[in-house]
């Protein structure tokens, strides 16, 4: 459906991106006594940061398992509470058939001080209850582990609640404006989508910042990476129609070109005539016939025909992302202009719809990036690189990018996301809760 948010704009956009871009650095490069303190407070409870994430896992939060959506928010909500936390449990309507959001506040009282912000993580995954993915495997060694969302992303969420557990203890916690967001429908997003984010986006509205703690990229080198941009995700619909006839008469001034090669044109054209960096636009399913049944509820469809019969009918249904709003909407004003110029007795309609806006890199992004790899060299890990967005998917962050600055992937880091084998590396809980404690200290000061 079309977004309900507007983009900020288009003169804040950065250039484009080639593959990564590296980040300058902002800020300083050694640690005060007051940051030493929280990397101490981080280490000292990281072994029982992993006992949390085991029971984490061990509940199956599967989209459409409302229950376990709300009693991994119950885990978490208990821990929030512990540190000082304000929570409540959004419900979404009953038709909507989601869990519901977890959310949280933190008032600054008569101290309050630096950036306000929103940090942002879900606690869904895509294994529903029937999933026969062990829900947690370790290996002999220690350095990863196997599980059901164990980095997609409760690692994620252990992350963003140890940094905030570590500024608990050691006092740095005062004086802030916090907020927090682990939304029950990351991977499924709730109908109406303006219904399951608008409490997100009174959030953002209220913030400078948004953090976001999906997983941290990190390559075979070790090299890692956030992202300071993700493109939207969205789909398009294309109805076909021709002239139906004996197939002796294809091609010829009466009957035309039927369906079929109207489809297969404008799908095609697509390709030759649209393509640009950071824009995509995949074809899922394509059908045509004589007759021709799709449901999207089910993404499953059927078609009918004989051999001899030009086909009168034919579909099509597609995915969008694109990097801005001008990018997308560039590329739906072409899509439409090739869907319109039709072969002789051949008609198409295409029609689109946005379910995740663009999140596009932006100067305030990009400092963000910065900011962040300053605090992982001072803590010793070294520099921290900016992904290219085409290496991502759509999250969460993107419905709040119109309204603040914003940085993703400040989560734990893994592998497997989606699949049987997602694991987690042990060690990304430690260093990354370092990593995020700094860089919520260094903005709230």
């Amino acid at each position: 459906m079309p977004s309900p948010h507007f983009p900020r704009a288009a003169g804040r956009l950065l250039c484009a991106f080639a593959l990564v871009l590296p980040v300058a650095s902002l800020a300083q490069d050694t640690l005060s006594a007051e940051e030493q303190r929280i990397v101490a407070a981080v280490k000292s409870n990281s072994a029982a940061a992993l006992k949390l994430l085991e029971r984490a896992v061990g509940i199956n939060s599967g989209t459409l398992n409302p229950a376990g959506v709300r009693e991994t928010g119950s885990l978490f909500r208990a821990e929030l509470d512990a540190i000082g936390f304000t929570t409540r449990w959004i419900d979404m309507p009953a038709a909507m058939e989601r869990g519901g959001h977890l959310a949280a506040t933190r008032a600054p009282g008569k101290d309050a001080k630096g950036k306000r912000l929103l940090l942002l993580g879900h606690l869904d995954t895509v294994f529903e209850k029937d999933s026969p993915v062990t829900p947690w495997r370790a290996d002999p060694d220690g350095k990863r582990v196997w599980g059901q969302g164990v980095s997609d992303m409760k690692g994620g969420v252990v992350v963003m609640v140890e940094a905030l557990r570590a500024l608990h203890t050691t006092g740095l916690l005062d004086g802030t404006t916090i907020a927090l967001m682990l939304t029950g429908d990351e991977e499924r997003v709730g109908q109406p989508v303006e219904k399951a984010r608008e409490d997100m986006i009174a959030l953002a509205k209220a913030s400078d910042i948004a953090l976001s703690f999906e997983g941290m990229s990190r390559d075979v080198t070790g090299a890692e990476f956030v992202a300071i941009a993700r493109r939207a995700s969205g789909s398009w619909a294309l109805e076909v129609k021709g002239r139906q006839g004996h197939s002796s008469g294809m091609f010829g001034p009466v009957s035309g070109y039927g369906a079929a090669y109207e489809l297969a044109r404008i799908v095609n054209a697509f390709r030759e005539q649209l393509r640009e960096p950071n824009l995509t636009f995949g074809a899922g399913v394509m059908l045509a016939g004589t007759e021709v049944t799709y449901d999207a509820s089910q993404s499953k469809g059927s078609a009918y025909g004989k051999t001899n019969i030009i086909p009168p009918l034919a579909m099509a249904r597609g995915d969008l992302r694109y990097l801005t709003a001008e990018q997308g909407e560039r590329a739906r004003a072409g899509m439409r202009r090739i869907a319109g110029e039709n072969l002789h007795a051949t008609s198409a309609t295409i029609s689109f719809s946005e379910t995740y806006p663009p999140m596009a890199p932006t100067p305030g992004n990009a400092r963000l990036a910065a900011l962040y790899s300053d605090a992982s060299r001072a803590a010793g890990f070294g520099a921290v690189s900016v992904a290219d967005p085409g290496s991502r998917g759509a999250g969460d962050v993107q419905f709040v990018a119109p309204f603040v600055d914003c940085l993703d992937g400040l989560g734990s880091s893994g592998g497997g996301a989606h699949t049987p084998n997602e694991f987690l590396y042990t060690d990304s809980i430690e260093k990354n809760a370092i990593r995020a404690a700094l860089m919520i200290y260094r903005l709230t000061r």
